[in-house]
């Protein structure tokens, strides 16, 4: 049988043959594409050339892209494991023209592949083309000997492709193959008919050839491109699965070798049907996870991190019901690596920090999942009992915001008990709590947007290197409604945001004009400056001088360089598994992440100081030069993951220490760094640790305000700087013997409120409520008064509210008998009265607390607590 590894290189060398270029896959994390958060097709590397901002220096590739669609238009995750050919990851095979072969080349190609070198039966395929695409349908019936009949036209849905809603666009031609009777997941439903693009699994879409001869304007006109080109995607799981006579692309060895290992881990059978979706769905997970994560995502709770991790947790709970309590995901990674490790080799390079990072996901999941779990059903049997059938979104956001249950999680295990979640009111919830900060002032970089052609050119020339202030031309610019002014140069010695380094500032000047420039971006192969005007208020005259901010630029470089210089030392601190994750060089500072187990010790950051300091010291010459790929591999060059890169790159090489893959700006000699210091290192998400450094002027302000501190705390104390330690030392013990006094004078004081609570208390139902509404406590305070009351009140509920800041706080202690013999629980109560309030909370069954933010609604909340315990009762 013929391997997915040969079908997928069999694909690449057809169209090699045909004078494409291999293109490796890009990332599957977007690294200059703020718009996706995952790579999601195999255009999307190749966005600039159709937009027309970038080119090539080949007119035909060919490649097979790894994607991931969970999110936005494109997402399946609801269908993974379900059906026989909906994935999370997937290979994306394809060839393209830019502005070369067009309609004829790419129909006849597809049909002699399938046909003729994979041997796919002709009777079976079928042609779909666009319903005004003349020209398509004629060439199917004239380059290939496809059955006339078996070429179809649909509309706009089925075979028009647009990028957005502006844009690039064109009618696409897909390929279908009829599996045969028997394969249609929807016999089921009445009035059911099999066919192409009638949604079964009986017709399976395997190629799309797409041609874009638009441009969608603003006005939803189309007009036709000034040249037009092929993207073509051809999903490689259903195609090896076709291939290799699979009824399900699972059973392939894109897959089965997964669900085996998984079969081991859990003694569970991957034959049994009721069991089978979990075995595909965490096949399937650990694929997307270990890509993701190779090409430098984390699981968090924004944007893709949230994706990932709502990914995990899907297939950990999926392990549940093959009997998986502990972690097993990451036990799968180095299958996979065998699997695709020579296809991918990113993925082999970091197995190991993806295998830490699922593994410490599916702990810290595990450790709450159980409890999330009973929380659930204590949910969804009130909701039973009450004879409704929907979860509230409260209730769901209350399991996604305290036992970190993504929703569809929720929807998942609420199907499984025939009730479904009130998806706008968990997402009301979840908006409340939402409060983001926008970064004021930050110039938005569009693609729309009518230009003023200056002068005609190439344009966008980076002279920025070695010059800080050149004689150039305005090519073209546009100044919109609040005054910002974007310009196109044709030289520029501005450097565009890249690479974790900041844009550059300064001045573009004119006869009569000038304009300061804030911020420089690239729009794929421009350098796109952003600015307003601070003489005159039109562009006279096309000749301009721009000009660097130059302080500004060397504080960049010195961060810059210092950058690697960590990057190296780290490596030879804390050992070669560490990698850059992310970066941020700007004027004032460098922050840095990377790939690390645990917290940096004080004695490794300051070793890594030293280090860096020492290599400042030694005054190294920096190298830098452009060289090929693979020859800046051969040499050592580091090259960060999850980067693109081209098949020539620059390299900055420090002396014999340090050597990466890098665009950006550098100063000639480490000397003219200054000084480095590590102002501050954290954990940012499970395996990545983040530093903040500075350099030069503000390395030294901060060892100058430090030792200003020092000063000023030592005439404080009235000692020497050296003897701080031991004045503190003593001030500190002093402290903890006041505080143990003051806690023995409060527990008093708590026992005689308490006391004198309890007098007040009232008798409901054969046992005791107390109420107590206090002032000046705190929310400790409030737990001891609470358990005082508890431990004197026999029987009964104790409720305490007090105003802390500026949110309401409640307190409810249930004592025993009355949890196992009335069923009162004091989270059940507190939740109920701080509604009131407008709040909510929750807790154990005999002690538990709420917050509100009503203040005014304190007093209603506490007398409405007999009704309450009333209602639980009934």
């Amino acid at each position: 049988m013929i391997s997915a590894a040969e079908i997928r290189q069999s694909f690449l060398d057809f169209f090699a043959e045909r004078d494409h270029k291999i293109v490796r896959s890009a990332p599957v994390v977007p690294q200059d594409d703020p718009t996706l958060l995952f790579t999601n097709a195999g255009m999307n590397q190749f966005k600039d050339v159709f937009l027309g901002t970038g080119t090539r220096p080949y007119k035909r590739a060919v490649d097979s892209q790894k994607c991931i669609r969970v999110s936005g238009k494109h997402n399946d995750l609801e269908e993974v494991g379900i059906d026989t050919y909906h994935h999370t990851l997937f290979e994306m095979m394809g060839n393209w023209s830019f502005g070369d072969y067009y309609k004829k080349e790419a129909i006849e190609w597809a049909w002699e592949l399938l046909t003729k070198v994979w041997g796919l039966p002709k009777d079976r395929l079928y042609a779909t083309v666009f319903r005004e695409d003349d020209e398509a349908e004629a060439l199917w019936k004239k380059v290939t000997d496809i059955a006339h009949g078996n070429i179809m036209r649909f509309d706009e849905k089925d075979n028009f492709w647009e990028m957005g809603e502006t844009g690039p666009c064109g009618p696409c031609s897909e390929l279908h193959i009829d599996l045969g009777e028997g394969c249609c997941d929807m016999q089921h439903i009445k009035g059911h008919v099999c066919n192409v693009n009638a949604g079964c699994s009986r017709y399976i879409e395997l190629w799309n050839l797409v041609f874009i001869q638009y441009f969608r304007d603003g006005s939803g006109s189309l007009n036709p491109l000034p040249a037009t080109h092929v993207d073509t995607g051809l999903g490689l799981e259903r195609t090896v699965a076709v291939i290799q006579g699979k009824a399900s692309n699972y059973d392939t060895d894109l897959f089965w070798p997964l669900i085996e290992e998984t079969a081991k881990l859990s003694g569970m059978d991957p034959g049994n049907p009721e069991l089978l979706p979990a075995f595909r769905v965490i096949a399937d997970h650990v694929r997307a996870l270990t890509f993701s994560i190779t090409d430098g995502a984390i699981p968090s709770n924004e944007g893709r991190g949230y994706v990932l991790r709502r990914i995990l947790r899907r297939g950990a709970r999926y392990g549940r019901q093959l009997g998986m309590h502990e972690p097993f995901i990451y036990r799968l990674v180095p299958t996979l690596v065998d699997m695709l490790g020579k296809a991918y080799p990113e993925i082999g390079q970091r197995y190991e920090h993806a295998a830490h990072v699922i593994k410490n996901e599916e702990e810290r999941f595990n450790d709450v999942l159980d409890r999330g779990i009973d929380i659930f059903e204590e949910m969804a049997g009130l909701t039973i009992k009450r004879g409704e059938k929907v979860i509230s979104g409260e209730n769901a956001f209350k399991l996604y915001d305290t036992y970190g249950f993504p929703l569809d999680l929720t929807q998942l295990i609420a199907r499984e008990k025939g009730l479904s979640v009130d998806q706008q009111g968990f997402n009301d919830a979840l908006e409340s709590q939402r409060q983001r900060a926008r970064e004021a002032g930050k110039f938005v970089l569009t693609e729309q947007g009518n230009w003023t052609v200056a002068s005609v050119g190439k344009d966008s020339l980076f002279v920025g290197y070695d010059v800080f202030e050149i004689d150039t031309a305005i090519r073209k610019y546009r100044i919109d409604d609040e005054g910002v002014v974007t310009i196109l140069l044709a030289e520029t010695p501005f450097y565009a945001e890249s690479g974790g380094q900041v844009g550059d500032q300064g001045e573009i000047n004119g006869k009569d004009y000038k304009i300061t420039v804030e911020d420089t971006q690239k729009l794929g192969d421009a350098y796109i400056h952003m600015g307003r005007f601070t003489e005159g208020d039109e562009i006279t005259t096309t000749d301009v001088k721009a000009v660097l901010s130059q302080d500004r630029r060397m504080d960049i470089m010195r961060n810059h360089t210092a950058t690697h210089l960590m990057h190296r030392a780290l490596r030879a601190v804390l050992g070669d598994h560490v990698n850059q994750s992310g970066s941020l060089v700007d004027a004032e500072r460098m922050r840095f992440d990377f790939t690390h187990f645990e917290a940096v010790t004080a004695e490794e950051l300051l070793s890594v100081e030293r280090q860096v300091n020492e290599k400042i010291r030694a005054d190294l010459t920096l190298e830098k030069f452009v060289t090929s790929i693979d020859d800046a591999k051969q040499r050592g060059a580091t090259a960060l993951f999850g980067e693109k890169y081209g098949d020539e790159v620059r390299v900055v090489q420090i002396d014999d220490y340090s050597m990466e893959l890098c665009g950006g700006t550098h100063i000639d000699r480490t000397g003219q760094i200054g000084f480095f210091r590590i102002i501050k290192e954290e954990g940012i998400a499970a395996g990545v640790r983040r530093i903040e450094a500075i350099t030069g002027v503000e390395a030294e302000a901060s060892v100058s305000a430090e030792r200003s501190l020092l000063l000023q705390v030592s005439n404080l104390l009235k000692c020497r700087q050296d003897e701080l330690p031991d004045k503190l030392a003593a001030l500190l013990d002093e402290r903890k013997h006041a505080e143990k006094i003051l806690k023995k004078m409060r527990a008093e004081a708590h026992g005689n409120q308490a006391e004198y609570f309890m007098g007040r208390a009232i008798d409901i139902h054969g046992f005791k409520l107390v109420t107590a509404i206090v002032e000046g406590e705190t929310v400790d305070a409030m737990r001891n008064l609470g358990d005082n009351i508890r431990n004197s009140i026999g029987s009964g509920v104790g409720v305490v509210g007090a105003v802390i800041g500026e949110k309401v706080n409640f307190l409810c202690v249930v004592t025993d008998d009355l949890i196992k013999e009335r069923g009162l629980k004091a989270g059940d109560i507190v939740r109920e009265i701080a509604k009131i309030a407008g709040g909510s909370g929750g807790g154990k069954p005999h002690q538990a607390m709420a917050g509100a933010r009503h203040v005014d609604k304190l007093e209603d909340a506490m007398k409405a607590s007999e009704g309450i315990i009333n209602s639980l009762l009934e």
